[in-house]
């Protein structure tokens, strides 16, 4: 038993250190979106929403996409379109950049009750290859805390992180791989507690971000932009429409409009809106 731990262990930081390798390899261009990255993720704000006569509550916990890194404002952020949408919701946003899903579970300590809770994550697990029991043990353990808090829960486990321009081959293969493996585990996991599953899994020729990378993906190259969340938001709305799920009102049309929405706004200067904004 020692011996295959010490195996398992041993594979993983030999991982590790070949996505370190990789990412060397690539010389100033990703320690120029590392700095991105980290800037990006020490400015980004939680959005929440406390409306009056407020006609459901809903509770984000997650890493840096939950909370919104990458968005010019955190109104663009999805927590910000969920608002846009469902201008009676009341949103409280606990999420924090760098969470796995250990760190999302204990997000969910003693959080009182909520209507709904949307668990969004998993990108930390994979790129820091996090063991598939553990991640399997951990995203369980989520959601069973997600589900004894709220009447209904939303999982959106974080996409094909292998699709983002942030890691060269083979690197990207293997995180394509590793992000294979948590949507799995997600679906099954979300089955057992009866959350819904939302994919946002795609292969390279059929990934969005993959194929329009200057407008969906921000100045990092590795969160989303405005635009990036808003393909988020749309596909959450399409797979698992709050409507539904809480018999909420939908705001007037046009709400959703935020500035960075706008094509003529390019990643970088989303980038630059972000730094002076938020």
């Amino acid at each position: 038993m020692i011996a295959s731990t010490s195996g398992r262990l041993a594979v993983r930081g030999t991982l590790y250190l070949a996505m370190l390798a990789a990412a060397a390899s690539v010389g100033g261009s990703t320690m120029q979106n590392l700095r991105h990255a980290a800037r990006l993720s020490r400015l980004s704000r939680p959005f929440h929403a406390s409306p009056e006569a407020a006609e459901a509550s809903v509770l984000i916990v997650g890493d840096s996409t939950a909370l919104g890194t990458g968005a010019s404002t955190p109104q663009a952020s999805l927590a910000g379109r969920i608002a846009a949408r469902y201008p009676s919701l009341r949103i409280r946003n606990l999420a924090r950049a760098g969470a796995r899903f250990a760190d999302i579970a204990e997000q969910l300590r003693d959080v009182g009750q909520h209507d709904l809770i949307l668990v969004a994550g998993g990108a930390n697990d994979v790129m820091r290859f996090t063991s598939e029991s553990r991640l399997a043990r951990d995203i369980d353990l989520t959601l069973h805390r997600a589900a004894s808090q709220a009447g209904r829960v939303i999982l959106l486990p974080a996409p094909n992180v292998g699709n983002a321009p942030f890691f060269p081959r083979p690197l990207s293969w293997l995180l394509s791989y590793r992000a294979r493996l948590l949507h799995r585990l997600a679906r099954a996991s979300a089955g057992t507690v009866g959350a819904a599953y939302v994919d946002l899994y795609r292969e390279h020729a059929a990934d969005p971000f993959a194929q329009d990378p200057q407008r969906l993906i921000a100045a990092d190259r590795l969160h989303p932009s405005d635009a990036g969340y808003a393909v988020w938001f749309d596909e959450l709305e399409r797979q698992a429409p709050l409507a539904g799920l809480l018999d909420v009102s939908i705001g007037k049309k046009g709400q959703t409009a935020w500035p960075g929405d706008l094509k003529s706004v390019s990643s970088q200067q989303s980038c630059r809106l972000s730094w002076r904004r938020i």
